[in-house]
């Protein structure tokens, strides 16, 4: 069966033979620009998923397609020709897996307890499919056992509906299912457990220690129709004894046997916790007490109108719209709620607490990555949102061992990346007038800052080092060159907590520490190089390499020695001089995007859409394109924009050139199509690009809104002539988040020539809190 027959997409044909079935506020009623294609990101190396949740969910419902290879941090991955099953919880986008969480397998014939190959699916319970449909809170698959899978959602349950054939079925539920990785050691899962309660109510946990180790799952499931028959299988696959109601272990599983499945659909209803059963079968009760599984599709659909309507744009192809659609869809996927109904979490000291009355917790921050665009991206056109998420990293810097967050998911501080970015998340939105309780936070972020003794986690190491060479050594700790860069960032975003705070002094000495990066980056050869303790830099520098010795380690993280000379968003003008002016840095700008595209043999898969040396693919330089704007070349920064738009991006699944990263990938198209960007977004400005659509309009708050034009624009027209804010002109080429969110009308004039809009240094974007000298 060809990939066209198996797989009918939100496009064409395929939707009109569904179109029959489909609610009222179903998508195929939306406007085409209003129409994201969920499977856009799930092939090649986008590690995104297409199954049903609702915006920034709980639940993150969805078939799995595999579990052991990197492609499938998912679970799902578009190339794949049979299904395990459905899992209640995903990551999307991620370059490391986990969750996974409460597999539910509709199948007919004999019971098979494990899933099979992908070569060889007959020999589990793997299935092959067909008709496959996703939209926002809504999937649908056919099994080749014959039965039609539905799912649907709401924001801590998932709802399944299966239709089988007559005869016999079966359901299993298997905890023991998870992402697999030949790294992993020990044991992966325990204290696992299954328990059928009298009135039919199957509850259940396990404690999971892949990626977030220790953390813990627990669910409460009813089934619409009682089974005939039941059993539980311990570790081992090991049949519990006949009539048994529970079983306990690391590895559990349960079937439930139907003998006539047809007729009838039955209908599973699961509800999801990480602190306590009884939070599972609250949200059951509370979220999903009845069988109304078209309700719940119908208002997941109106949930995500409201959601994708935030920015609607007109002109662009087709094409074009369905990516800004998709990048929107994926960028309202994370983070993830965390809270129970009754406002209870684990934070990262794990312990459960408590949010204040209206706020919520939130799981799944890869704010290495976000950061950059996702997150400067709500505070935008999800004011509210952002608001929630800034207070809640404010809660769980109080909270956490090691001060402010870096990769938390599901209540464990993963140290994932390097660097502790979720300090730039709060001077952003602290910035921004974003309302929190920043001084709470300040004490520990304080001790991340300054103290020697507070303890290390693998994303802080060097700290020592920083504060006495001003720089951190490369024959001392791992990915030096990037910690140095990261962690002056990072001084950079905590001086202007530091303020909010009253702690000015602290203030002073960050900005001026958060210089440090220059440290690393050899004026000699104009590159960021691996420094030794004793001041020496390493001799034998490849601007290609990862580094000095990369089979100890590497000395940058996800990059080269290209991508890391232009890690720097806070103090552009402080760069271009360390290179030697405009003329020079300009050049070495030409250079980045126009050199051979080589990478040594163990790059990781992260780097990847190159451009010259340029990685779109990862986020590391993903501010570069804009870096001329500063140096007065405003229209290289214009024609780079647009050929990025338009070559690291497709309406296809293999459409996200790299990892999506929690829709940091997406963000930066969305920003970037709109005609702005946050070179450093605890700035609070925008710098200017070039608009990909002719007109684009923003919700932006408290009932504002934003309207972008591009007037004259086509794909042979990237380049700003002049620009008008508000009807008047605007010579700048930048504006404040404090203007775009008091409403209005951006207008570009758009040329196929080159002009000298922006460039003038009065008019360049401001870095270190000042203009170009």
């Amino acid at each position: 069966m060809t990939t066209a027959t198996r797989r009918q997409l939100l496009v064409g044909t395929g939707l009109a033979t569904l179109s029959s079935t489909l609610p009222a506020a179903s998508w195929a009623q939306r406007p085409a620009a209003s129409r994201p294609d969920l499977f856009v990101g799930t092939g090649g190396h986008g590690h995104t998923f297409p199954g049903p949740t609702l915006p920034f969910g709980m639940v993150q419902l969805g078939p799995d397609t595999d579990v052991a290879r990197w492609d499938a941090c998912s679970g799902y991955h578009r190339d794949d020709t049979s299904i395990m099953g459905f899992s209640h919880t995903h990551l999307s986008g991620t370059g490391i897996g986990d969750m996974l969480d409460v597999l539910v397998v509709p199948t007919r014939g004999p019971l098979k307890l494990v899933p099979g190959s992908l070569e060889h699916p007959e020999e589990g319970y793997r299935q092959r499919f067909s008709e496959e449909l996703a939209e926002p809170g809504y999937y649908r698959v056919k099994l080749e056992s014959g039965v039609l899978a539905e799912l649907t959602v709401t924001e801590r349950t998932g709802l399944h509906r299966y239709h089988f054939p007559a005869g016999e079925g079966h359901i299993l539920i298997d905890l023991a299912h998870m992402v697999q990785d030949p790294w992993d050691k020990g044991k992966l899962i325990d204290e696992s457990s299954l328990s059928l309660d009298a009135d039919g109510l199957l509850i259940g946990s396990r404690r999971v220690h892949r990626w977030a180790k220790g953390r813990r799952i627990h669910f409460a499931m009813r089934l619409s129709r009682k089974p005939d028959r039941i059993a539980f299988f311990g570790d081992g696959d090991k049949p519990a004894a006949k009539g048994a109601s529970a079983v306990q272990g690391d590895r559990v599983k349960v079937a439930f046997f139907f003998d006539a499945a047809g007729g009838a659909p039955i209908l599973i209803k699961t509800g999801i916790s990480a602190v306590s059963v009884e939070g599972a079968k609250a949200a059951l009760a509370a979220e999903a007490p009845g069988w109304d599984f078209d309700g719940a599709r119908t208002a997941a659909a109106r949930r995500w109108a409201t959601y994708l309507d935030a920015v609607r744009v007109e002109g662009g192809t087709a094409d074009q719209r369905t990516i800004m659609a998709s990048a929107l869809y994926h960028a309202f996927l994370s983070p993830t709620l965390f809270t129970d109904r009754d406002g209870r979490y684990v934070g990262l000291d794990r312990q459960v607490h408590q949010v204040p009355a209206g706020e919520a917790a939130f799981s799944t921050y890869s704010l290495w990555d976000t950061y950059r665009a996702l997150h400067p991206l709500l505070t935008l056109v999800q004011p509210q949102q952002a608001g929630l998420l800034v207070r809640d990293l404010v809660r769980q810097t109080v909270q956490s061992p090691a001060g402010p967050p870096v990769w938390p998911l599901q209540g464990v501080e993963t140290a994932c990346m390097i660097g502790w970015h979720g300090v730039s998340v709060m001077a952003e939105a602290c910035a921004k007038g974003i309302k929190a309780d920043y001084a709470a936070a300040w004490p520990q972020i304080r001790r991340r800052a300054f103290d020697r003794d507070f303890p290390d986690i693998d994303s802080t190491l060097g700290r020592g080092f920083y504060y006495d060479l001003g720089y951190i050594p490369a024959d001392k700790v791992w990915e030096s060159v990037s910690r140095t860069q990261e962690y002056a960032y990072d001084d950079w975003a905590m001086a202007v907590l530091a303020e909010a705070a009253g702690a000015h002094d602290d203030a002073v000495a960050l900005r001026k520490r958060s210089l440090n990066y220059r440290n690393v980056i050899d004026p000699a050869i104009g590159f960021a190089r691996p420094r030794f303790a004793d001041g020496s830099w390493w001799k034998d520098y490849d601007p290609i390499e990862l580094g000095h010795n990369v089979e100890k380690q590497r000395d940058y993280t996800e990059a080269n020695g290209w991508q890391a000379t232009f890690l720097n968003q806070h103090d552009t003008y402080g760069l271009i001089q360390h290179f030697g002016g405009d003329a020079a840095f300009e050049k070495k700008l030409d250079a980045l995007f126009s050199a051979p595209s080589t990478l040594p043999k163990n790059a990781p898969p992260d780097i990847s859409g190159l451009l010259g040396q340029y990685a779109h693919g990862n986020e590391p330089d993903q501010h570069v394109a804009y870096l001329y704007a500063f140096a007065g070349a405003p229209w290289k920064t214009q024609a780079m924009v647009r050929r990025l738009l338009v070559e690291m991006y497709k309406a296809a699944p293999d459409g996200v050139i790299g990892n999506d990263d929690c829709g940091q990938m997406s963000a930066w198209f969305v920003l970037s199509a709109l005609g702005f960007y946050p070179v450093d977004p605890v700035s609070g400005v925008y710098v200017f690009g070039s608009p990909l659509f002719d007109v684009a309009e923003l919700r932006v708050g408290e009932g504002k809104s934003l309207r972008v034009r591009a007037e004259g624009n086509a794909p042979d027209r990237p380049y700003v002539q002049s620009v008008r804010w508000n009807g008047k002109p605007w010579t700048k080429n930048w504006i404040a988040h404090a203007d775009l969110v008091r409403g209005g009308e951006l207008v570009f004039v758009m040329g196929d020539k080159p002009s000298r809009f922006g460039a003038a240094k009065q008019d360049r974007p401001p870095s270190y809190g000042h203009g170009a000298a």
